[in-house]
């Protein structure tokens, strides 16, 4: 063989090679998932429940209003690894590319998940994580404990707001 054809063979071999080595490395491809599935990433396990619309939290002089609207989303975070795990902050993406952190401080949410959660083997963390965003159609961006691995949860658009408690006939509390 002429050592031309043969060190053009090895150098074609080496760069099919390496180009495909550096495919295989390259960051795994992030999953959809709708809501109620579960969505396993390293050693946390997220489900979520449901969604509602907000347009404060709280009530009378003292109610956080937002910029946009209040987006909560209610949902439950295990931890199948051992020892403790701090459960990541989440982000919002809507379908032009833009991304909504979540807000930090959670006075007036109901059942506030936190901002900081720590979940320890063979425990839940459930309640809501909120966002202050304008109404559209949203995937939510969860990731492992390391923030290694993301999945996104496909949240369908829906205005369900909590229905205030009405006073009933006669004066009593419904």
């Amino acid at each position: 063989m002429h050592p031309f054809r043969s060190t053009a063979w090895i150098g074609t071999a080496l760069v099919l090679f390496f180009s495909t080595a550096c495919s295989r490395i390259s960051a795994p491809e992030t999953r959809t998932f709708t809501m109620g599935d579960r969505v396993e990433l390293g050693h946390l396990v997220y489900t979520v429940l449901e969604t509602r619309w907000a347009s404060q939290l709280g009530d009378g002089p003292t109610a956080r209003v937002p910029q946009h609207r209040f987006f909560l989303v209610r949902m439950n975070v295990g931890n199948t690894g051992n020892g403790r795990a701090i459960v990541p902050n989440m982000t919002i993406e809507d379908d032009h590319g833009n991304s909504y952190p979540e807000v930090r401080d959670g006075e007036g949410v109901p059942e506030w998940l936190g901002f900081l959660r720590p979940v320890t083997t063979l425990q839940a963390a459930a309640g809501n994580a909120v966002f202050d965003v304008p109404p559209a159609h949203y995937k939510l961006q969860v990731t492992d404990e390391d923030s290694q691995r993301s999945a996104l949860v496909d949240i369908p658009l829906s205005f369900r707001e909590e229905a205030p408690e009405l006073p009933a006939p006669g004066g009593e509390q419904r």
